[in-house]
């Protein structure tokens, strides 16, 4: 069931439909809502699709982790000297978040951006 809470979660922060999302990576829509239900599961081909268009990890959709992001692509930015020890904490508290959270952290930041530039 995680698999299906996931792939909800990941496809309401962007936004979408299960009918968008379906039409978007070929699918049928029927097929995709039975993903998120629990019903059926997507074969390893489109396991991986899923995990590409949410930029997310495949271990992540299966609930085998916690963090969304791949470790490599994590462990650079922690290793990056061009980075504070300030907003490197943020980066491992993000990682936990819910798509849905990590969302609204977008949001805020560019909400944050806007108002810095003018």
């Amino acid at each position: 069931m995680i698999l299906g809470q996931r792939l909800r979660s990941c496809r309401k922060a962007k936004k979408l439909t299960q009918k968008n999302l379906s039409e978007i990576l070929g699918l049928n829509r029927s097929t995709y809502a039975k993903y998120e239900t629990g019903d059926n599961e997507p074969d390893n081909d489109t396991l991986q699709k899923l995990a590409n268009f949410f930029e997310v990890t495949v271990d992540y959709l299966l609930g085998r982790d916690n963090s969304q992001y791949a470790t490599d692509e994590l462990g650079e930015l922690l290793n990056d000297p061009d980075i504070s020890p300030e907003d490197k904490e943020l980066l491992k508290q993000i990682q936990y978040l819910p798509a849905d959270k990590k969302r609204l952290v977008k949001e805020l930041l560019a909400a944050f951006g806007n108002e810095i530039e003018k």
